[in-house]
């Protein structure tokens, strides 16, 4: 099932706009997710190709890496409290 997408106009979603601007390879950069729910997409997909890139999983996936990728911000925010 597809997902619908959402409007990346929103500032609510912003977790971090750090600019990777270096002369180094585009393969040695740290990568920084813009908004909370790319970090989540990313997520799910490491989790799919975890599980051998089978189908059929897709919401499980998005569901496991939301809840990961929520409680680790809200464990960071507890921490920065």
């Amino acid at each position: 099932m597809a997902r619908a997408k959402t409007p990346r106009s929103t500032n609510s979603n912003k977790v971090a706009s750090i600019s990777t601007a270096s002369t180094s390879p585009r393969k040695n950069r740290t990568f920084v997710p813009e908004t909370l729910e790319e970090e989540i997409r990313r997520r799910a997909y490491e989790l799919y190709e975890q599980r051998g890139c089978t189908p059929g999983n897709e919401s499980e996936d998005w569901l496991r890496a939301e809840q990961e990728i929520v409680a680790r911000h809200q464990d960071q925010d507890q921490m920065g409290a």
